[in-house]
């Protein structure tokens, strides 16, 4: 019997963004080059709300996502995408995606409660519950969009300068200067290319 063919690794979700909402941005990778797709599947969708902690926790396995549900989550990603793109460079936004992202954010989205049974002597504990937990996870999503684009933190959203990424983040360094979506990715990256740079000058001299 021929050998069975081992499953692909799973894509690897970066959380790097600081917000939710740029962190879904981050399921489409290298915007600039050869765009990464991280959500080809319901399944990989299911699994970053997971990963994303936007679940209810309720412990009866993955999210239900469906396919329709995959095409408004891909259909919300970029519609947040320009949105911030838009607010960054102060240019006009596209009213479809205005309209897009705002019927998300009006679904319900997951509700805090407190976990049963509390009886106060340990401190409350947490949960999230959700009719849908796959549209209430992206109602969560797009409701942070809105808070952070029409928001005081605006400002302090950047893109990677590494010109191979795409990845949007919060900087949350104390002078603002922050380069890179992380220095364990694209700022490892450049310090070694500057450093190869560096050292084929120094050789022709």
């Amino acid at each position: 019997m021929p050998a069975t063919p081992a499953p692909e690794p799973q894509t690897a979700f970066p959380f790097i963004g600081g917000r939710p909402a740029l962190d879904f941005v981050a399921t489409l990778g290298k915007r600039h080059t050869e765009p990464l797709e991280r959500l080809p599947d319901p399944a990989a969708l299911a699994r970053w709300i997971t990963e994303a902690g936007l679940d209810t926790g309720a412990g009866d396995g993955p999210v239900r996502i469906g396919e329709a549900d995959l095409a408004r989550a891909r259909a919300l990603r970029e519609a947040v995408h320009r949105l911030v793109h838009a607010a960054l460079c102060e240019g006009a936004p596209d009213p479809a995606d205005v309209a897009r992202v705002n019927e998300a954010a009006a679904l319900p989205d997951l509700a805090p409660q407190f976990a049963e049974p509390y009886d106060g002597a340990c401190g409350p504990v947490l949960r999230w519950t959700a009719g849908r937990p796959g549209p209430a996870a992206l109602a969560t999503v797009a409701r942070d969009a809105v808070l952070l684009i029409s928001g005081p933190l605006l400002g302090r959203v950047k893109e990677c300068e590494n010109p191979t990424c795409s990845l949007l983040f919060l900087d949350d360094s104390q002078a603002r200067r922050r380069r890179w979506c992380s220095m364990d990715r694209c700022g490892n990256l450049a310090k070694v290319a500057g450093y190869r740079a560096r050292g084929r000058t120094a050789s022709t001299r």
